[in-house]
């Protein structure tokens, strides 16, 4: 089966089925480990997981892959165990909607369709239709509410915080997509080609020996993340900024 560049959700489900039921032609130890660290509207990680991660949803390749996902990103730990997100409130909710999603529906094949139908609205500018998901993926959505309205959640973000920090080398930007533990920097695009190399398992995927596949070797970064240190809009910013301006007004009115 050729490497897929698109998938409809429905399509998606199906080969998350086929993953968690098919038998396995790889021991776990000789798995390749896939995870990626993004934050949920950076529109580069959307682009990544719509387009690019499902990739590895073909029926050898997804027997050799054990992916993990981290939503966390760019997000600042302030006092009292809060945070900030890089693309503002809005993607604090959803960092904390998808790491809900992954705790209560810890199968890949749940956790992952519901965080593609998320990101994929993201992806086309819808991102306050996210709740549709439950209906499209005939998901209850009453345990993802109470997750993410309660500490819990907040706990959750806050346990991905401290991998994310963990990361060594520390991450740059987002995506940032690590192959068994090796960081790919901005050729994240072509991370199917570093799962190919990693492995060392029986049964090479038909994937890794397509003649199209070995074209993508060479191609060449697109540098397309959100950098870590810019873009940063946080409620501390926003105060200063409100501060500095009503301090100049009230300047102005003594004159």
């Amino acid at each position: 089966m050729a490497c897929p560049s698109t998938l409809s959700i429905s399509l998606l489900l199906y080969l998350s089925f086929f993953a968690l039921f098919s038998p396995s032609h790889s021991q776990s130890h000789e798995k390749v480990s896939l995870e990626l660290y993004y934050e949920s509207l950076c529109p580069y990680s959307a682009n990544f997981i719509v387009n690019y991660l499902p990739k590895i949803f073909t029926p050898d390749l997804i027997s050799i892959v054990d992916l993990k996902l981290v939503p966390w990103g760019n997000a600042k730990l302030r006092g009292n165990a809060t945070f900030d997100c890089q693309h503002g409130p809005y993607e604090c909710l959803l960092n904390t909607v998808e790491a809900c999603a992954i705790d209560i529906w810890p199968e890949l094949s749940k956790h992952l369709p519901f965080i593609y139908c998320v990101e994929d609205l993201v992806y086309h500018h819808k991102r306050d239709e996210w709740e549709t998901c439950f209906e499209k993926l005939d998901l209850d959505s009453k345990p993802i509410n109470q997750c993410y309205n309660s500490e819990y959640g907040k706990e959750l973000e806050l346990q991905y915080a401290a991998e994310t920090s963990a990361l060594e080398p520390p991450h740059k930007y987002v995506p940032w997509v690590v192959v068994d533990g090796e960081p790919l920097y901005e050729d994240y695009e072509n991370f199917l080609s570093y799962i190919c190399k990693a492995y060392k398992g029986p049964d090479v995927p038909q994937c890794c020996t397509q003649e199209s596949y070995l074209r993508e070797l060479k191609a060449k970064p697109k540098h397309l993340v959100c950098d870590k240190e810019r873009g940063m809009l946080t409620w501390e910013k926003v105060r200063s900024t409100i501060t500095s301006w009503m301090h100049q007004m009230n300047l102005l009115g003594a004159i």
